[in-house]
């Protein structure tokens, strides 16, 4: 080979190399959001993209009721995403503890969130926070503002005025009170038991004393939501008993009933069902006066592959998705989950904005079985569904729910044994 010949080989092979580096990174991620599909598509990907030139994104969704099982196997086998849309709680702790998911505590974004925020991708000491927040759903209740104008009704803001506004409907009888049934059995204790209750056992006070064994399940401030759920029977309409979810979904956005007890997520679906106008209040006080709280619970985060082959793209996406920016654009695009950054953000949807001002009103918690309380067997969890049914059935009362409930947890949570 001649010198010419090989300086001109030397300098095709850093031509190739140049290139090679040249070309865009493709991370791809893992969500069970199916449903998101054209908003990752369509807004979020070409956001990022626009900013970080050399980062490619592909979004990869499964169906929700299989991602776990899903994710798992591809985890298991080496084939997963560069990044994992994270469900709350135990388990992305799993994945953690497994390896599965980095330690994202030194990612400068991660200041950007309240320790309630990161509680739900955090180990239980609170060492490492392994995915950042995207966003959280917010309990409360979505009326009929219709309804409640034809019969003169204000907003209640007490338990008295609410319990008032329920029988002003069922002695007018053209409207059922509130639409909810005991058929499925979590919606009785998702929106009954563990909207109203931070109420009575103070939000992040009563739930940290429930986890470190200083209140019991049995104290006045966790049975008396049981007393007050078992009020609502007689405002939920014959049937309640049989009634599914749907059921309840539909009965309210046909108009016939003028309450719902609910879920932020309720907010993009009713918006395109509902034939009326909707308003929003939060779980009333129990007296004028009282702090009020709401379950501003945690739902969705997004970490980073501990085997990805690109760790510096992926944290610089997860630092974007930690920026105002994005939560701009997932707040708007899907109202009624909320970012969870300290970031405010400007939301246009009328009903998710009056969601979303409870926060500067009332002090926020998470559902109380959610973290540490649900891991052991009885899952206090889905025993809680069950309590729920009974209170509103008025099959035992709410001190006996409240010693089952205990001696459950007991039986297996030494903190309160």
């Amino acid at each position: 080979m001649t010198r010419r010949t090989l300086k001109l080989a030397l300098l095709s092979t850093a031509l190739v190399a140049t290139g090679a580096q040249a070309q865009d990174v493709t991370l791809t991620i893992e969500s069970w959001r199916n449903d998101d599909l054209a908003l990752w598509q369509d807004q979020i990907i070409p956001a990022f993209e626009a900013e970080h030139p050399g980062i490619k994104l592909r979004f990869s969704p499964s169906a929700p009721p299989e991602y776990n099982a899903v994710l798992n196997s591809k985890l298991d086998a080496g084939s997963a995403g560069d990044l994992i849309t994270c469900r709350p709680f135990d388990a992305s702790l799993a994945l953690y503890e497994a390896g599965h998911l980095t330690d994202l505590s030194d990612l400068d974004a991660m200041d950007n969130f309240s320790d309630v925020a990161k509680s739900a991708w955090q180990t239980d000491d609170g060492s490492a926070t392994f995915c950042v927040p995207m966003a959280s759903v917010i309990h409360g209740f979505i009326y009929n503002k219709e309804a409640f104008a034809e019969l003169g009704l204000e907003v209640p803001e007490t338990e008295e005025e609410f319990f008032a506004v329920l029988e002003a409907f069922k002695e007018d009888g053209t409207y059922i009170p509130m639409a909810m049934g005991t058929n499925d059995q979590w919606e009785a204790a998702t929106m009954g038991y563990n909207n109203i209750g931070p109420t009575y056992w103070k939000g992040e006070e009563g739930r940290q004393a429930l986890i470190a064994g200083e209140q019991k399940l049995t104290d006045p401030q966790w049975t008396a939501p049981f007393a007050t759920l078992a009020r609502w029977a007689e405002y939920l309409g014959d049937g309640y008993e049989a009634q599914t979810y749907p059921d309840s979904q539909n009965l309210f956005t046909l108009g016939r009933a003028a309450i719902y007890p609910a879920g932020s997520w309720e907010i993009a679906g009713f918006n395109t069902q509902a034939i009326f106008e909707m308003g929003a209040f939060k779980p009333p006080v129990q007296a004028e006066g009282d702090t009020c709280y709401i379950s501003d619970h945690t739902d969705i985060g997004i970490g980073m592959n501990a085997a990805t082959e690109h760790p510096e793209a992926a944290r610089a996406f997860l630092a974007w998705v930690a920026s105002p920016e994005f939560a701009e654009i997932f707040g708007n695009a899907l109202p009624g989950f909320f970012p969870l950054s300290d970031t405010p953000v400007t939301l246009e949807d009328p009903l998710a904005q009056e969601f979303a001002s409870w926060r500067e009103e009332c002090e926020s918690t998470i559902r109380s079985t959610y973290q540490i309380l649900s891991r052991g067997t009885p899952n206090l969890e889905n025993e809680t569904w069950g309590a729920s049914v009974a209170a509103i059935k008025g099959t035992s009362t709410p001190e006996e729910l409240g010693q089952e409930l205990q001696d459950g947890l007991a039986s297996w949570y030494e903190p309160q044994q």
